[in-house]
This record gives structure tokens, sequence and C-alpha cells, in this order.
């Protein structure tokens, strides 16, 4: 039983034996929304989700501490049991209102929020078509509902349509669940054609707004808002640790239905509700959001501009415009090889290497934020084009 823990174990005595170690990266202190401590050197922050750069703002850390003197530290209880205060429902009517939603439910985690809502949507009998390229929490998700799962070919209209007209006609059986952003590429789901497809063949539509809340749409909803697509998706999904700031999951839909996972969604009864400084905190960058669209402006301008600037230092990026920068690498050395030296360059970037990819197409992953200068912007793309070139990482396979 223990041994496939052992195999991994070495390996990351490995990795450590050469420098930092991916996936195990101690921040020793946070000084801003854009710059960390890391092994005692100052680290510009590029593997953050912050997209906003809310963690920081002075409103949002007001409200938390504001929770904290009110409520305390934490709620000791499951939603079900203790667990709910009149900040949480009060965040449920403020992230429902916006979307034109009757109903919003939020969860403790992003993570459960899809286990949540999938494997109380779905069970034995059902049929799910998911993206291949979904997140480890739907497919997750999707085993434990015991509904049949289908995986179509990643951002495939076509595909997905060729699976839905194979299952029996005249059915309201079958729920498809896309990601407006995928976190590894950050490549965007063609919205418009798969609402098209669950519309001929009646499927309902999940869309997971994880990367795409905050940066997309007049009002930062997401993608589903940005494609004109918000009446016709039946539930959509997001988190609280990205463009918010905070810990934590949602779903907002017209289904009142949707209202019976508060009693049938394990992940949801059987944990402790969010913390109080989480949940105020959040729904203070919720109000950020809503009136200060100049954040999503500096978003993409420090977005453009960093990809600029790699591809400008011979850096081959992936074709897709997102938060997400992602520079293809190949074999899993080569990619831990320039992740540990852009380390010792005060540079943070994430890192994909199996099993969040194949072993053949590892990368580097950056993300700008609304907080970064124009300044550390450019530094960060001097670095990283300069430690990409000296390791021959200069094209895309």
């Amino acid at each position: 039983m223990l041994d496939k823990l052992r195999a991994l174990s070495a390996r990351r005595a490995a990795f450590e034996a050469d420098g930092a170690c991916p996936g195990d990266t101690t921040i020793d202190e946070v000084l801003s929304a854009s710059e960390v401590v890391i092994r005692g050197r100052r680290t510009l922050m590029l593997g953050s989700n912050n997209y906003l750069g809310l963690t920081f703002h002075p409103e949002v850390r007001a409200a938390a501490r504001e929770a904290v003197d009110r409520y305390g530290v934490g709620t000791t209880g499951s939603r079900a049991a203790n667990g709910t205060l009149a900040i949480h429902t009060a965040l449920e009517r403020a992230l429902a209102a916006p979307f034109g939603k009757r109903t919003a439910i939020i969860f403790t985690t992003g993570y459960q929020a899809n286990l949540s809502v999938i494997a109380g949507l779905c069970r034995a009998g059902d049929v799910l078509l998911v993206d291949a390229d979904s997140h480890a929490s739907i497919f997750d998700a999707a085993r434990l509902s015991g509904a049949t799962t289908l995986a179509f070919h990643h951002n495939s209209p076509e595909d997905l349509a060729r699976k839905l007209a194979r299952l029996p006609s005249g059915r309201r059986d079958r729920l498809v669940v896309v990601e407006g952003v995928y976190s590894v590429r950050g490549d965007a789901a063609p919205l418009k054609e798969i609402v098209a497809a669950c519309h001929e063949h009646g499927a309902y539509l999940m869309v997971d707004e994880a990367h795409s809340f905050g940066a997309y749409g007049a009002r930062g909803l997401g993608r589903a808002e940005s494609e004109g697509i918000l009446a016709d998706t039946d539930f959509v999904v997001g988190t609280f640790s990205k463009a918010l700031g905070g810990v934590g999951g949602f779903c907002v839909s017209d289904r009142s239905e949707l209202e019976g996972l508060r009693f049938l969604a394990r992940s949801y009864v059987f944990t402790a509700s969010g913390s109080p400084a989480t949940i105020a905190s959040v729904h203070a960058a919720l109000r950020v959001i809503a009136r200060d669209p100049a954040l999503r402006a500096r978003l993409w301008a420090n977005t453009r501009r960093l990809r600029a600037g790699l591809e400008a230092g011979g850096c081959a990026l992936e074709p897709v415009e997102s938060p997400i920068v992602s520079i293809p690498v190949g074999d899993e050395a080569a990619a831990i090889a320039l992740w540990q030296r852009l380390l010792e360059e005060g540079i943070y970037v994430n890192i994909m290497v199996p099993p969040a990819c194949p072993p053949d197409a590892c990368l580097l992953r950056a993300s700008g934020s609304a907080a970064h200068t124009p300044g550390e912007i450019d530094r960060a793309a001097t670095v990283i084009a300069r430690v990409v070139r000296k390791t021959d990482v200069t094209a895309a396979d």
C-alpha cells in the first residue's frame, strides 16, 4: 500500500537535491499582491491566481477584520448544523443578483462546489458529458455521482454533438460540463457552439468559471457573460480563490431545484462552512469588482504586455489570449530545470508536469495580475525569456 508513496518520496528528494521542489514551495512572507519572499529572497509572484490583486485591497482586508471581531475566527460547524451565519446567506444573495439567477449556494472550497453540484445533480442512469481537459474536481465528481461519464474531445462542440446524438432522444437526463477558461493552457471554451449542441439535444449545461470570473464580461461575471449565453447556462460554478482573493466556491442557477443540494450534497452537509473572515472579504471583493472595471482593464493590459515581452524575447507561447500565459517546454526534466532557475532569479511561476499534463507536454504557466506594475511585468518577461533561451526552449512542438 505504501510503495507508491515511497516512490513519490524518492522523486521529491531528488528534486530537493537539485534545488526547490515543484509543488512544495514554502512562501516565507507575502509582501504585496505581486511580491513574496521565498528562501529569504524577494520574489516576483507570477504563479498566483490573484488576477485582480484583491488580496491586499484595503476594503477587502477591513471586511475580514470586522467579521472576525463580530463572529470569531470560525463557524465550527457545517451549513446544515450551526454553520450558517447571516453573512453566508447575504453573500449568496449578492452572487445571485448580478447573474440574474434565482438561486445561489456557496461552498467551503471551489473543489467542493463542483463535487456538490455535479454529484448532487447526477446519479446512476444519468449521463455526464465532460470536456477531456476538465479539472480534477469535475472528474472526481463524475465518479462520485455514479452517472455514465463520456469525455468529449477538448473544445470540440462537434464531438460533443456526436456523443449527444447517440443518446436516446426525448430524455432530460444529461448534463454537459465545460470550463470558461481551462487552467493548464489558458484556452477558452467555444461556448456559443456548445450551447447550440445542448439545445439541439436537450442537455443541461454547466459552465465552470473558476479562471474566468472577474476577468471576462462587462461586469466581470465570466465568459458566459462575455459570450452572451448566461441565459442559456443552467448552472454557473465559480471559485472564491482566484479573482475574489479568498477561499470557497459557488453555484448560481435559475433552477430552484438547486436548493435541494443543501440536504443532498455530501460535501456541503458534512464539512464546516466558510470562515467569517473569508465570507466577508469575498462579499467586499464582489462590491469592488462591480464598481471598478479598471481592475479588469489593468489585468488585460498586463497580460498583453507580458505576452508581448515574452514573444519579443523569443518564447513560443500557447496561441490563446487569457490571463494564463503558458510556455510549452516539453519534457519534465527541462521544465523543472527552467522552473528552478527562474526561482533562483527571483521569479515564481507555476510548473505543469505529470499528472497535470502528458509527459512530453510539460509547461510553465505565468499569470499576470492587476496588481503588477508595468516595470514588474517587463522585468518578469525579460528574465523568463533569457532563462528560456539559455535552456534552448524556443518553440512549441
